[in-house]
This record gives structure tokens, C-alpha cells and sequence, in this order.
């Protein structure tokens, strides 16, 4: 997933399509599972299934990088098309293997020809999610450097296992094959640099100086000329010498209070903006956040200069939780973060961020961000998108002034601003500034003109929504003009693949459907606690890697206290289940809410980091108790039962994964979503309640 989003611009649209991508085929391989288990030889199968399962996530890292800049134009961003068809076809192979090893193991696991063969799988692959999941976040992502190095992990202990079976079942031969593929596995890691070879090819034609993996994903630092770039997960963060980008990051905003005393830089400072604050006065002092720790270890080796000196203190967290809970007052807080195209950077540009920020500042501070390009003629979409924008700082800011910068600058205080070309350069000029691209007569004669001034003044003072935390509406609209850089088109794979949603649908029956819809709920409500907590407490990795870690807690709580006292229940349980679950979607929105009133950031700190981990567990043991008891509900056969349990539930989890995140949180709200699973939920209940009267 991460070195998929690393080659794709990674926002939510892409990560729900490789999500769903993932889950469906995973579903399509539980149902060839059912063709499978009828083979003569079952154990064989899964062992192969189980070697070939642990080589091909190694090879898909491999051809991805190599294949990428052939596949596609070196430097040009994939579309949504593109980007389906893509991620299908490389994540096909492990992912139609590893469904299909559900419904086999159920076959073979089953030695009275009942449902409890089933149950156990779920609960046993549930356990093996726990182990893997918790490993990779609280440990392996930390220790190994590479992914490579990652996945020779799983490889191997799959590897060792396929021998250890295949040796207790006495399968000679086939011990001796796992056992050759295991030595060629070895020997190849061992040889070979795969990590420094495939990483060449992806970055082809420039010389890598630096690349690491943090929890946060992946940093690359390349060298040309003299001059570094540096790489986030696949993307062109900044290059240095950039003096221009430095420039118009930093003046706007301290030329407006050039005596400033502190101030905040949100992201960016590596390019040299921390820098460039420092020339305004010997008492000025910056502190610079940057999420991820590992940008700041690179940005130390490569370009000391831009961070290393006495008044920048740099700090690696979130930058809104460090504005939620500062107790310092800033005079200027510079927001030099990407535009708001996912949910995460969205919550940089809302009404509840605005607020937090003008707390942690002085009474006149003023905060400063961009928002997209200017262009001679600004079109619908981004008038829309400088409205809503200048709406929402409007409901929190006395004064707020967009500047038709090449990237359009928003200033907002409760004090007096400028956007008078003359009086910036002034500022400027008394502070001993000597830019090199912003001078007075570029100010005066190109930027900051009447004309630039009027066009973008028309477009602010529109009508427009207020951007909110749980009503992203910003990001809506610039997600739509991510989409217009593209010629989507409807390709034959993604009408192939609608035909046969809509022949599944048709021919669903009551319970299968019943865990279709929990497997839609448990991935949108998922993706909504991991939302909330992001706007409650911030983007920290190990607090969502505990979330993600009690969610598959609960998986395996859920199944197992069910396979426990699976004799006592039976259809009409299911139904309560399944009221339960609606009931709980209705209650998420209420319950985000009253931890987004909590005033005290410390308490509320506190209260997400018990509260929303509590949730996504209780959620999760419902989910995990309804797939056992809807195998023995609609028991009919080992390979035919597991089969469209693991179909339907899987299928699910990736409509939800696909749809909520990317577009039903942007057009409906997250109270929409929750409503609409809830009544997804009912409608369940409903089906399953009229067959049981039957």
C-alpha cells in the first residue's frame, strides 16, 4: 500500500481505489476457493497458495518500480482511470491467492463437516492481522529500513511453515520444492541489492543520496547541480535554491508584522523558510513542526544550513495538534503545507483549525496559508475554492486579505492588514530585506496589481460554505478539480467490474447481504474513527497504529467470544446484531461531536486518545461476532458457505473503503455517512428478520 502510494498521488480517491481494489479481488479469490476446495489434493493446493503468497509481495514491490516509468510518462501523474486498471492488474495475483486461501483452509480445517471450520479461520486470520499489523507499526517500520527487508520477514515464515507441514504430513517432495524456493529466496536477498537496484530504475536519471522509510512513509533526497530535492512518499516536496518559493512563502506574511518576536512554521522549512524568517530582526525566533521525524534528520544531513541555528527549534508532531495545544502566543503562524487534497490537509483550512490558531496567537498575529495557482482567469471551480476559504477564515478573523500571488496567499487578523504593493515593499525594505524575486517593482508592476487585486477580490467576497472539520467541503471542491486535470474516461475493467456488483447484488441472499453490509459499515465507520481522531488529536502515527490494532483486537474478541457460545444463538440474534450496528452508526457523529466540545486541549487530548480506540474496539467486536454466527445461519456446506461469506464481506469492505473517504464524506458530511450505514444496517435487519419468520 505505502509503495503504491508512493508512485500515485496519494489521496483519499487513490488510497480507496488500492483498498478497493485489495479487498474485492480478495473477495473474488474466496469465491474461486470454492472451485478449489473440491481439488483431490487440498493441503498441497493451500501449501503452494502459501509459497507463492510469500514471494509475490516481494516481486510486486519490484516490478512496481521498475515497470512505472515505463508503463507510464516519467513525471506525469497518473489518472483515475490509469490508476484502476494499474493497481488491478499488479495487485491481482497475491490478492486472488490469498481469498482463495480462506475458503481452502475452511475445507481443510473442518473435520465434522459443520460451520466451526469457518469460524476458526476468521478467527485465526484475525489474530494473524493482530501479530502482522502491530509488528509492522510498532516495530518493523521503525528497525528496517527497507520495505524489502519488511516483507523478507513474512516471506520467510510463510516459507517455514510450508516445509514444517508439508514435513508432518509426510509430503517429501513437496517439503523438498518449498525447501529449494526458500534457499533460491535467500540466496537472491542475500546477492542482490533489490532495495538500491528498483529504487534506481523509480528515480531513473537522478543520483540518490539519501533514502529511508519512517512510519510515516517514505523519504528520498535526490542531488542534481548542487541543488537537493526532497521526496515524501513519491512527491516533489521542495527543491533547495528555490529562492523564489522561499520568497513568496515568508514575506508576504512578516511584512506584515516585520517586529514579530515568534513565530510558527507549519511544514516547508526545509527549503530554506525558516531561514529567511530570521532576517528580519536578531530577536525573532522560529519554531518549525514537520510530521515526520525523518525529513528533519535528512533536511540536517543535507541542508544544515536551512534548519541548524539557535533560534530555530524545530519539532517533529502534527501541526495542528502543536497550535491545539500550544501555550505560547505567536505573532505569525505560516501554514506552508500542499493544498487541502485529502482529508488530513484539509484540516489546515477549517473553521475549527482558524480558531485554534487565533488562540495560540497574539492579539494582532496573523495567520498566513496558500491555496492553489493563480491564473489570468481564475474559472468556477477555483473562485469557488478562494470563497470558501475566505468565507471560513471570515467567521473567525476580524480582517482577511487574498493576495493574487503565484500561489494565492491568504492573510487573516483580528489586527490590520495590507495587500498595498508599496507598503509590503516598504516593510521589507525597513527590516533590510534584499529579496531577489519580490522587489518593489515586481510587487508593484506584476503581483500586486489593481487589476490581479479586483479579479480575486470578486471571487473571495462570493457566497460560499463554511469549511468544517466534519463537512469538508473545501476539499470536495478541490478534489473535483484534481479530477478535471484528468480525461476520466469509463474503461472497459471498471464497467466489467460494476456489471458484475450489480449481478451480485441482484442475486444476494438475506444473510450474505446482512455481512455485506457489515463489511460496508466496519470500513466507513473505520475510515470516520480514524477521521475524527486526526481532527481531535492529530496525525500521530502510533496513536493510529493503536487504533488500527484495536480494531483487529476486536475482530478477534468478537469471533471468539461468538465461536464460544455459538450453540445459543441463532437467526433472530443475528437481526439484534445487526440493530445494534445501526444503532451505533447514528451514535458515532453525536459522540465525535461532544469530544470536539471538549474546550481544554489537554483533556480533550486524553479523551480521544481513551475514547476513540474504546469505539473502534466496540465496533470491531460487534463485526467480529457476526461473521461465525452468519456462517452457521446460512450453513450449507463447508466450500460453498465460506466462499460467500468471505465474498460478501469482503466485497463490502471495499465499496466502503472505495466510496466514503472519496466521496460520500465530501458531498454528505460525516453525519450523512453514519446515517446512511445505519439505514444500510436496518435494511439488513429487515432481510434477515423476514427469513427467519419464514
Amino acid at each position: 500500500m505505502r509503495e503504491l502510494l508512493s508512485v500515485l498521488a496519494g489521496n483519499e480517491m487513490v488510497f480507496g481505489i488500492i483498498l478497493g481494489n485489495w479487498l474485492g479481488l480478495m473477495g473474488a479469490g474466496a469465491l474461486l476457493g470454492r472451485v478449489a476446495a473440491r481439488s483431490r489434493r487440498p493441503l498441497g493446493l493451500l501449501l503452494t497458495v502459501q509459497v507463492l503468497t510469500a514471494v509475490l509481495p516481494v516481486l510486486a514491490v519490484l516490478t512496481l518500480r521498475a515497470l512505472w516509468n515505463v508503463v507510464f510518462v516519467r513525471g506525469v501523474e497518473a489518472g483515475v482511470t490509469e490508476t484502476v486498471a494499474a493497481t488491478f492488474v499488479l495487485l491481482a495475483p497475491y490478492c486472488l491467492l490469498a481469498g482463495l486461501a480462506l475458503t481452502l483452509a475452511c475445507t481443510i480445517l473442518t473435520t465434522r463437516g459443520g460451520p466451526e471450520g469457518i469460524a476458526q479461520v476468521y478467527f485465526l486470520d484475525s489474530i494473524g492481522e493482530i501479530i502482522g499489523g502491530a509488528a509492522f507499526s510498532f516495530a518493523l517500520v521503525w528497525l528496517l529500513e527497507s520495505h524489502f527487508h519488511v516483507l523478507y520477514i513474512p516471506a520467510a515464515l510463510n516459507l517455514v511453515l510450508a516445509v514444517g507441514v508439508a514435513v508432518m504430513m509426510r509430503r517429501k517432495v513437496l517439503a523438498g520444492m518449498v525447501a529449494a524456493v526458500a534457499a533460491g529466496g535467500i540466496a537472491l536477498a542475500a546477492a542482490c541489492d533489490l532495495e538500491g537496484a528498483s529504487a534506481r530504475m523509480l528515480y531513473a536519471g537522478q543520483r540518490i543520496a539519501y533514502k529511508g522509510n519512517s512510519a510515516y512513509g517514505s523519504v528520498v533526497v535526490t542531488e542534481s547541480a548542487g541543488q537537493h530535492s526532497f521526496f515524501a512518499n513519491g512527491q516533489l516536496l521542495f527543491s533547495t535554491h528555490n529562492i523564489e518559493q522561499v520568497e513568496r512563502t515568508v514575506h508576504y506574511a512578516m511584512a506584515q508584522r516585520p517586529d514579530a518576536r515568534r513565530v510558527l512554521l507549519i511544514s516547508g522549512g526545509v527549503s530554506g523558510t525558516a531561514a529567511e524568517i530570521l532576517k528580519y530582526s536578531s530577536h525573532v525566533r522560529v519554531d518549525y513542526v514537520e510530521l515526520d521525524p525523518l525529513l528533519l534528520e535528512a533536511a540536517r544531513r543535507y541542508v544544515p544550513q536551512a534548519v541548524a541555528h539557535e533560534r530555530i527549534r524545530t519539532i517533529a508532531t502534527d501541526g495542528r495538534l502543536l497550535v491545539k495545544q500550544s501555550s505560547a502566543q505567536y505573532d505569525a503562524i505560516i501554514v506552508d503545507a500542499p493544498d487541502p487534497l485529502t482529508c488530513r490537509l484539509n484540516r489546515l483550512y477549517t473553521r475549527q483549525f482558524f480558531a485554534e490558531a487565533r488562540r495560540a496567537m497574539t492579539g494582532a498575529g496573523v495567520l498566513c496559508l496558500t491555496l492553489e495557482r493563480y491564473t489570468p482567469y481564475l474559472g468556477s471551480q477555483r473562485s469557488d475554492m478562494i470563497a470558501i476559504c475566505r468565507t471560513t477564515l471570515g467567521e473567525v478573523f476580524a480582517c482577511v486579505k487574498v493576495l493574487p500571488t503565484e500561489r494565492l496567499t491568504f492573510l487573516a487578523s483580528d489586527g490590520a492588514l495590507s495587500d498595498d504593493a508599496g507598503t509590503i515593499a516598504d516593510a521589507m525594505e525597513s527590516a533590510g530585506i534584499r529579496a531577489q524575486l519580490l522587489t518593489r517593482r515586481h510587487l508593484e508592476q506584476i503581483v500586486l496589481t489593481e487589476d490581479r487585486k479586483a479579479e480575486v477580490d470578486r471571487a473571495a467576497r462570493a457566497e460560499a460554505d463554511v469549511n468544517t472539520d466534519f463537512a469538508p467541503v473545501l476539499y470536495t471542491y478541490r478534489l473535483l478539480f484534481w479530477l478535471r486535470e484528468f480525461d476520466v474516461t469509463f474503461s472497459a475493467l471498471e464497467g466489467a467490474l460494476l456489471i458484475g456488483l450489480a449481478i451480485y447484488l441482484l442475486r444476494i441472499r438475506a444473510v450474505p447481504f446482512a455481512l455485506f453490509s457489515t463489511g460496508l459499515a466496519a470500513s466507513s465507520l473505520q475510515v470516520i474513527l480514524l477521521l475524527g481522531f486526526q481532527i481531535l488529536y492529530g496525525s500521530v502515527y502510533h496513536k493510529l497504529g493503536i487504533i488500527v490494532t484495536m480494531f483487529m483486537l476486536g475482530l478477534a474478541a468478537g469471533s471468539f467470544v461468538m465461536n464460544r457460545t455459538l450453540p445459543r444463538w441463532g437467526r433472530r440474534g443475528l437481526v439484534k446484531l445487526e440493530l445494534v450496528l445501526a444503532a451505533y452508526a447514528a451514535a458515532v457523529p453525536a459522540a465525535l461531536a461532544a469530544l470536539g466540545r471538549i474546550a481544554e486541549p489537554a483533556l480533550s487530548a486524553v479523551a480521544a486518545q481513551a475514547a476513540v480506540p474504546a469505539m473502534t474496539f466496540a465496533l470491531a467486536t460487534l463485526v467480529g461476532m457476526e461473521f461465525p454466527l452468519a456462517g452457521k445461519t446460512d450453513f450449507a456446506g463447508v466450500a460453498p458457505t465460506a466462499s460467500r461469506l468471505y465474498v460478501a464481506d469482503l466485497v463490502g469492505a471495499a465499496i466502503g473503503a472505495l466510496l466514503v473517504s472519496t466521496l460520500l464524506i465530501p458531498l454528505i458530511g460525516v453525519t450523512g455517512v453514519c446515517l446512511a450505514v445505519g439505514a444500510l444496517k436496518l435494511l439488513g435487519a429487515g432481510v434477515v428478520a423476514r427469513t427467519a419468520r419464514r
